[in-house]
């Protein structure tokens, strides 16, 4: 697979809240993993790189929440502003599992939206078909 890694961006607020995010290229899909706490403090942080993402115009994009130990609903609104935003010609989908991201994801309906995955290699099989 073609993949490219950008620097991640961090960020922490005095309230301890801290996040880092990766950009990295798959072929033709962005995948956009943020790590750590995802609040109203670093939320503009996944912003920041699902919008820098979605501006080279991908064929997809990818959330990786993988290793997201919290999920406000901040977060979960850039998740659902993003889907809004997006081109057309994108395909957007999460990767979320477990009771910090997938469970609020389906509990507020995102999930029903935009296409939950379990782990980035089946979320990257989904698209191959």
């Amino acid at each position: 697979m073609d993949e490219q890694r950008e620097a991640p961006a961090t960020g922490a607020a005095s309230s301890g809240s801290t996040c880092e995010v990766s950009e990295r290229q798959i072929g033709d899909v962005a995948v956009v993993a943020p790590t750590g706490v995802v609040d109203m403090l670093t939320a503009p942080q996944l912003e920041e790189a699902i919008r820098s993402a979605l501006g080279k115009k991908p064929n997809a994009l990818v959330v990786d929440l993988t290793a997201v130990d919290f999920l406000a609903s901040a977060g979960m609104g850039v998740i659902v502003a993003a889907h809004e935003e997006k081109d057309d010609a994108t395909t957007f989908s999460i990767v979320a599992e477990g009771p910090a991201t997938s469970r609020p994801l389906k509990l507020v309906g995102i999930a029903d939206i935009v296409p939950l995955y379990a782990t980035l290699d089946e979320a990257l099989g989904a698209l191959e078909s």
